[in-house]
């Protein structure tokens, strides 16, 4: 069987056995890719129309207990400026974001615990009540299953948390051992069933990742049939132990977007800040593999360069909020329309 009908089966079966897999990732050629980057944005058009959703992230703190070996902002390093923004910094960030058009805010941070499930519960709730027409979107971290409920209980709707890698022994390659893979994949069982848009990813190229890992990421998402999937490369930070890893592949992230595509048609796919980073048209290339969601950054512009999870992490252009009419010319270009709406997840019947 060749790639491209290993392609076709994946989207006739939404999955694929391990060595299929294997075979797929770690033999694709340019071929293969435009193969499945066509498919991926027929499929897109088909589900989505030419409509891209835009999320406005607000980055409150860089502040973590953990020591991801991966992060910038791990809690070793002394070399992150650390900053906490308030819930009226917050609250004005998501004003501005209003005001520019954005219904979906995502509130982004280290594990920081100065933010008790108390003060959480309450930024959460004061954005609800003050934009009852906006998604809430979370993207901080394990918790307890207490502590995600409390924040559904206040108004949050969706919850975005890596899993990073499904593979159990690279996960300890990248994370200290108080880290693992099942509390991460228990949070993640959590989130979904108490009704969040539930979403999932993983980097491409980290430091010891095989194509045996990648296949078990993509098992894994056709299992989990996350509502979103985050996939950007990895690209590594001065002040890390990974320092001197090389980026991951901008190309070989462009085929998985569009894997995941073909996999999960309805699945909010977003076009990551990290790859607009790692090529300046990654934005658009990544809509082009199958993507359908932009997340510009809101949060304000003295602390962006602060909220540095990699090297060169890009915090202007197309990626900062006050350059929508630069984000959107973009869109246009390549025959697609930034639309106002929350943009929610919604599972069609048609194949």
């Amino acid at each position: 069987m060749t790639n491209i009908q290993l392609i076709d089966r994946l989207r006739s079966q939404r999955t694929l056995d391990m060595d299929e897999w294997v075979r797929l990732i770690g033999t694709c050629t340019p071929e293969d890719r435009i193969y499945a980057a066509d498919a991926a944005r027929a499929i897109a058009l088909e589900r989505f129309g030419n409509r891209i959703y835009f999320r406005g992230i607000v980055e409150f703190s860089n502040y973590c207990k953990n020591d991801c070996l991966y992060c910038g902002i791990r809690r070793s390093s002394a070399d992150a400026q650390r900053y906490r923004l308030t819930r009226d910094d917050i609250l004005l960030c998501c004003r501005e974001g209003y005001g520019l058009g954005f219904r979906t805010f995502v509130l982004q941070s280290g594990e920081d615990p100065w933010y008790t499930d108390a003060r959480m519960a309450d930024i959460i709730s004061a954005i609800h009540a003050e934009f009852p027409d906006c998604a809430i979107t979370l993207s901080i971290g394990e918790k307890s299953r207490e502590s995600y409920q409390a924040f559904f209980d206040a108004g949050a709707n969706r919850f975005l948390l890596r899993h990073e890698t499904a593979d159990c022994a690279h996960y300890a390659k990248l994370h200290p051992a108080c880290q693992t893979l099942e509390n991460r994949l228990r949070c993640l069982r959590d989130l979904k069933e108490i009704g969040y848009q539930t979403g999932c990813g993983f980097m491409v190229g980290s430091p010891f990742q095989t194509v045996q890992c990648l296949a078990e990421d993509m098992r894994f998402i056709a299992d989990f049939r996350p509502h979103m999937i985050g996939i950007g490369p990895f690209i590594p930070h001065h002040a890390t132990p990974f320092r001197d890893f090389p980026a991951g592949s901008a190309e070989l992230t462009l085929f998985l977007l569009s894997l995941c595509r073909i996999m999960l048609p309805d699945v909010l796919l977003p076009a990551t800040t990290a790859l607009g980073t790692l090529r300046g048209d990654g934005r658009q290339k990544g809509v082009l593999a199958g993507a359908n969601v932009i997340m510009p950054n809101l949060s304000p512009k003295a602390v962006r360069e602060k909220y540095m999870l990699y090297d060169n992490k890009a915090i202007s252009g197309e990626d900062a909020a006050e350059s929508l009419n630069i984000l959107k010319a973009h869109m246009r270009e390549i025959g697609y329309e930034i639309v106002v709406g929350r943009g929610d997840y919604r599972e069609e019947t048609v194949s």
